[in-house]
């Protein structure tokens, strides 16, 4: 196993790796107590786009931690930043299919953001959008589905902020935001782009907002497919943790894998301390 060393900078996933759901992974105040005292410079660069900054710093405030706006780029962030940079926000209408996190970062960088068609109308369903940004939605519903189908047929790119199939709750593992997007998939025989873990623009925002070199960052996550693999695309090292999605038999089944792994964050936390030894 390559020796912990040369870390600058940490790109950590949150879902599995810090919580499941509204419950902390035991270690976690300890992980950003080492992070904050050795000064490591982190961002917390998660898939799941429903949740805004402010939100992720509440959730993280009630945990014990405190954070800043920031130090989280979500993938929500992630795709409003990717699309104002392919396309004219001033002109460019969006139909998202998620909620906060994914709507406002858009909603921010000068997107007109469309709403429903109304189905049951006997008039015109509505104005149509130039793309579909789909992500994680609670509120899931027919209407919202078909409004992003009939979009997506009708010729509108199709974004996802995140494939991630599946989702660690404390309640077990659910569906993520992959399975929506397999849905509409399967629903316009269009694939979508994919924003998020495991295609390399996630990581490379979240390096250019650190400041730092590829060989001095590692990305910490526990899904094999999106946080590892992702990695692994973008040239840097990659810690897996056991306590989300990802198992050992899984790593032993795939033909690539992290740097290294470790039981949870408090092993992280034990290695971290090493390196100021």
């Amino acid at each position: 196993m390559e020796p912990f060393i040369n870390i600058r900078a940490l790109i950590i996933d949150m879902d599995g790796v810090l919580w499941h759901g509204d419950q902390a992974i035991p270690g976690l105040t300890d992980f950003f107590q080492t992070l904050r005292a050795q000064n490591f410079r982190f961002i917390l660069a998660t898939n799941n786009a429903s949740l805004t900054p402010p939100q992720y710093v509440n959730k993280l405030a009630k945990m014990g931690v405190t954070v800043t706006e920031n130090e989280i780029l979500t993938s929500g962030m992630a795709t409003a930043l990717y699309l104002s940079q392919h396309e004219d926000p001033a002109t460019t209408r969006v139909f998202v299919l998620g909620e906060a996190g994914a709507s406002e970062p858009l909603r921010q960088c000068g997107f007109t953001l469309t709403g429903l068609y109304q189905l049951n109308s006997a008039k015109t369903p509505g104005e149509g959008a130039d793309i579909v940004v789909c992500g994680k939605d609670q509120t899931l519903s027919w209407d919202k589905l078909a409004t992003a189908s009939l979009n997506i047929r009708a010729g509108a790119k199709f974004i996802g902020t995140n494939a991630d199939t599946t989702l660690p709750t404390e309640y077990g593992i659910t569906h993520g935001n992959g399975a929506i997007l397999a849905a509409l998939q399967a629903a316009t025989g269009v694939s979508p782009t994919i924003i998020g873990k495991p295609e390399p623009i996630i990581y490379q925002q979240a390096m250019a907002l650190l400041g730092t070199d590829p060989a001095e960052t590692v990305a910490i996550g526990d899904r094999l497919e999106t946080d590892i693999l992702g990695a692994v695309r973008t040239g840097i090292r990659s810690l897996m943790v056991l306590t989300g999605v990802s198992t050992q038999a899984d790593l032993e089944a795939s033909d690539y894998g992290p740097t290294w792994v470790m039981a949870d964050i408090r092993a992280v936390t034990e290695a971290l301390k090493t390196l100021a030894a």
